[in-house]
C-alpha cells in the first residue's frame, strides 16, 4: 500500500458529558483522518477559537458543518459556537475502544 493515500487510525480521549448517553467522560475512541464526513457521524472537530472536541455532525450548510451534542444540558456546540469549517472536521469516530468496546451509537432518539 502507497503510504501517500493510506488513511492514518488515531485515538481520541472524551472530556466532559456533552455526549452523554452515547459517549462518557474518559472513552477512548479509535478514529480515522482524512475520511469524508457524514451527517450523523460522531467526530473530532476543532471549533473557530481552536477548541478540539468530539461532536455529532448535524448537517452541512455554507459555512460548513453544524455540529451537535447529544446532551442538551452540557457542553457546546453550534448553537454556541458557529458551524466547523469543512477542514476543521479532523476525524471520524470508527470505535469505543474502553472501557465499553463497541460501535458508537447513532444519534440520540434517531
Amino acid at each position: 500500500m502507497n503510504h501517500r493515500t493510506a488513511r492514518p487510525w488515531g485515538m481520541a480521549l472524551v472530556r466532559g458529558r456533552s455526549m452523554e448517553p452515547t459517549l462518557r467522560d474518559g472513552d477512548r475512541l479509535l478514529v480515522r483522518y482524512a475520511v469524508t464526513p457524514r451527517a450523523g457521524d460522531v467526530a473530532v472537530v476543532r471549533f473557530a477559537d481552536g477548541v478540539v472536541a468530539v461532536k455529532r455532525l448535524d448537517h452541512h450548510g455554507p459555512d460548513g458543518w453544524w455540529v451537535s451534542r447529544d446532551n442538551p444540558r452540557e457542553g457546546r456546540d453550534s448553537w454556541s459556537a458557529g458551524a466547523v469549517a469543512d477542514d476543521q472536521v479532523l476525524a471520524r469516530v470508527r470505535l469505543r475502544l474502553w472501557p465499553r468496546p463497541g460501535r458508537v451509537p447513532g444519534p440520540v432518539g434517531g
